[in-house]
């Protein structure tokens, strides 16, 4: 887990003396503040130094011990900098002071593993194991600064220039690189912190010790102010968690606070706190002119392709197992043949992804379009030279996932006992790809030789229509510049394995469940690889967008969605035709029901008890047809799945929420564009705590579809282009094409059903026994949330086969996972002997909590007009 943290403090007056912690001594003789010895910049630089260190990136400011005109304490602009913190040796730099510190070990407080960025009133840290190339920091004039994390692809000249714009107010220009990261600017003592559009980087803020303390993650900011869980907030994300207006912009945690997607977090001397907007959005009045459909495509090809070039054109890393080390064996690069192992497994069993890039191949249009462009585009190649073990003018390495549990399918190759292929892999489940099987292999005579030419066993192929989307990756992979590794699993890959292991995210998440299943997939897979999530979320269009073009008086365009929705209906021919009289009155229906109406509405079925009423109703097998799904979408807001389990006090307490939104301003989006907008900040959401939970060291997941730029561009795109099915295949189809590739598989891009319910009703079936033990004393009913004996009854009833709603209860064991690893973690983000906590008074029973005032609302200012 990676993040950064700061704070934004009262002026220190210079005669401070006794003011150094931990790293303060060590800063001021260039050494690392950070348990790692890192230079005295943070970056292994030397302590002040101008210049670069290597990597592309500014290394400090000038204003270290020993500063470029070779006096000690003076910076390459002459004199002392005001924003460095005095010590006893002087002028620090680098050093960081709380502001009202007499309670912490000599007055300094820092995070657990930390380098410090720079320092005085305002320091901020990089915590984690961040690359050399993932953190910039550029200086256009003493006290101005720019720090950016992740992967950007702008040029440490445009940094400046965007610094630059910042100073003067323009923060939007921070937010138009390509890549994925995080930019904090420092103009005087103005921190200007950007969240960015998806939510996928989000930003934190409280306010403590009479200033500001921000990051990009809570648990840090929550441990700072010693913050207790918020109750009312974990309610909201079970029984609305794609409602903004029942999250609000709280946490998990009391007092720690979320800056919105498409904000910026504006903290001025310490104190003055802003949410400012750096993003427009249309209005209802004065109508934007018609956008041109292939133009709006070609914006996105565009800002796809940048997205995927930033990634190539950054440097390739690798592990420590991929090069010699010291003696044979596990130290070494690779200890040679093996008999029943191929170079996959070898490295597998070092530990570590594979050096250089690689992707996601599933079949589907999203990570199929990620890893073509990927192989196709100019660049550096996937792999690092001299790592690894495939050929040369290999470009990526194609991960594909085969869930052998679904139809009661059996795994065909050896029995061994070796770490993968024959074998089991890493937790016991087996491989059919990783043995190195490649489909653009070469055979001879039955055998098929490997990434290092040894023969091995063809375990066999199943037929070509037993899964379709399987046989359309294998397709894919026939592109010679693609390593294509199959990764099989069975019951040990099912959701719900392993639950007792896993790391702390900062914030509960479905994702927790399926954690496992996904680690499993991402071993196999490169030091940067990519994922094809958030691509129907960022290009599709929700269904609340056709009461969006009954608003505009497009009715014509509700002709192929509604057909369309009609054909796949088409289980009867008279439910087929009631499906557009359906659908239409739905969207006519939304179009004509305000906003405060359509809160008011959902608030009032979570107080009657309608929800929790359809607890133990059938639920179809494989979820909603999509005419049905898109009916229950056509609304403002709507409870969640969970909330049928939530007790009524919970929901009542939402419910309130809902209230307190609707009266407290009107929204002037349209509903469609709305719901548009929460559905991508949830998938976001979700995808963060995904990172986390499955992360792996060493590996860096990337998902460009969240890009700032790659959401600006499908915004773009008319609504009428988005309702048209297989928009999406479509548009990305469009994208390839613009790269040079045109020939796909038959059936690419069409829609298809993953087994995604029936592994999730497999996997609940074999941990039944596990569930059953998490919820016979959960703290999610010492929070008032659940009722232990609902829950139980609810997981014995789905294990023995009923249609029951399983995405509802695996929000409950997610949340439910989160609060036990909360509680039982012992130790805290910051150093000292007296370092804060969060939760430390742990869920605190419903009967013993004081009453809760009600959520603060954002009170944004409306969006500009025109």
């Amino acid at each position: 887990m990676r993040w950064l943290v700061g704070w934004s403090g009262a002026a220190v007056p210079h005669g401070r003396s006794g003011a150094r912690g931990p790293g303060a001594n060590d800063t001021a003789h260039g050494r690392g503040s950070s348990p790692g010895g890192s230079g005295g910049n943070g970056f292994g630089g030397d302590a002040g130094r101008g210049g670069t260190d290597g990597h592309g990136r500014a290394q400090g400011y000038g204003n270290g011990q020993d500063g470029l005109d070779g006096r000690a304490g003076r910076g390459a602009y002459g004199g002392y900098s005001p924003y460095d913190s005095y010590g006893p040796y002087g002028y620090a730099p680098h050093t960081a002071f709380v502001p009202d510190g007499s309670e912490f070990d000599d007055g300094v407080l820092q995070p657990v593993g930390a380098q410090v960025l720079w320092g005085g009133p305002d320091p901020l840290w990089a915590v984690g194991d961040w690359r050399p190339d993932e953190i910039r920091v550029v200086e256009a004039e003493p006290g101005n600064r720019l720090a950016v994390f992740g992967c950007c692809g702008a040029s440490d000249e445009e940094l400046r220039i965007g610094l630059v714009a910042a100073r003067g107010g323009a923060f939007r220009h921070l937010s138009a690189w390509p890549g994925s990261y995080t930019a904090v600017a420092c103009v005087g003592r103005r921190i200007t912190v950007l969240a960015d559009l998806a939510g996928v980087r989000p930003v934190f803020h409280a306010p403590w010790a009479g200033g500001t303390a921000y990051a990009t993650a809570a648990l840090p900011i929550a441990d700072l102010i010693e913050a207790q869980l918020d109750i009312g907030h974990l309610a909201a994300m079970l029984a609305c968690p794609d409602a903004p207006e029942a999250l609000g912009d709280g946490t998990p945690y009391q007092g720690v606070r979320r800056v919105p997607p498409g904000h910026a977090l504006i903290v001025r001397d310490g104190g003055s706190r802003e949410i400012a907007a750096y993003e427009t959005s249309g209005s209802l009045v004065v109508g934007a002119p018609p956008t041109d459909p292939e133009t709006a495509v070609e914006g996105v090809r565009d800002a796809l392709v940048e997205a995927v070039r930033t990634r190539l054109t950054a440097p390739r890393h690798a592990t420590e197992q991929d090069f010699d080390g010291p003696g044979q064996g596990a130290g070494a690069r690779d200890p040679g043949p093996v008999p029943g192992m191929g170079p996959a497994e070898r490295r597998a069993a070092r530990g570590g992804p594979a050096p250089g890039v690689g992707a996601d191949l599933s079949g589907g249009p999203a990570s199929g379009t990620l890893a073509l462009l990927a192989a196709g585009l100019p660049g550096m190649p996937g792999t690092v030279f001299g790592a690894g073990a495939t050929g040369a003018g290999e470009r990526l390495l194609a991960v594909t996932f085969n869930d052998l549990t679904y139809h009661g399918r059996t795994h065909h190759g050896a029995a061994d006992g070796s770490p993968h292929g024959g074998g089991s892999a890493p937790g016991g489940t087996r491989r059919h790809g990783a043995t190195g099987h490649r489909d653009d292999t070469r055979r001879q005579g039955g055998a098929r030789r490997g990434d290092d030419g040894q023969q091995e066993h063809d375990p066999g192929r199943r037929p070509l229509d037993e899964n379709a989307e399987l046989e359309r990756a294998r397709a894919l992979a026939e592109n010679p510049r693609l390593h294509h590794v199959v990764v099989t699993g069975r019951e040990e890959a099912l959701p719900y394995a392993d639950l007792a292991a896993g790391p702390l995210t900062d914030e509960p998440g479905p994702s927790l469940v399926f954690a496992e299943r996904h680690r499993h997939r991402l071993s196999a897979g490169s030091a940067d690889h990519f994922v094809g999530l958030g691509a129907r979320e960022v290009l599709d269009a929700h269904p609340a967008r056709l009461a969006d073009l009954l608003l505009d008086r497009r009715r014509r365009h509700l002709v192929r969605p509604v057909a369309a929705l009609a054909r796949a209906e088409g289980r009867t021919a008279g439910r087929a035709l009631l499906v557009p009289v359906t659908v239409y009155r739905a969207a006519r229906r939304l179009g004509r029901t305000s906003y405060r109406d359509g809160l008011q509405e959902t608030a009032a079925q979570l107080r009657d008890g309608t929800v929790a009423a359809t607890a133990f109703d059938a639920y179809p097998d494989g979820g909603r047809s999509a005419a049905e799904a898109s009916v229950a979408a056509l609304t403002w807001c709507r409870p969640g799945p969970a909330a049928r389990w939530l007790t009524g006090e919970a929901l009542a307490e939402v419910a309130l929420r809902l209230d307190a939104a609707a009266h407290a301003r009107p929204s002037v989006e349209r509903p469609g564009e709305r719901r548009a907008r929460a559905a991508l900040a949830r998938r976001a959401a979700d995808h963060r705590v995904f990172e986390q939970a499955a992360e792996i060291r060493g590996q860096r997941l990337h998902a460009p579809y969240f890009d700032n730029q790659v959401v600006r561009a499908a915004r773009a795109l008319p609504e009428s282009l988005r309702v048209r099915p297989g928009a999406r295949a479509a548009v990305l189809r469009s994208v390839l094409a613009g790269a040079g590739i045109h020939e796909l598989p038959p059936g690419w891009g069409a829609p298809v059903h993953a087994p995604h319910h029936a592994a999730e009703r497999a996997g609940l079936r074999l941990a039944a026994d596990q569930l059953l033990q998490l919820f016979e004393a959960p703290l999610l009913a010492d929070a008032g949330l659940v009722e232990a004996r609902v829950v139980r009854k609810a997981i014995r009833r789905a294990a023995d086969g009923e249609a029951l709603a399983l995405d509802g209860l695996a929000d409950l064991v997610a949340m439910e996972l989160w609060l036990g690893r909360l509680l039982a973690r012992r130790g805290t983000c910051w150093t000292g002997s007296t370092a804060p906590r969060a939760a430390a008074a742990g869920v605190v029973p419903a009967g013993s909590r004081p009453g809760r005032p009600l959520p603060t609302t954002p009170t944004l200012p409306p969006p500009p007009r025109g």
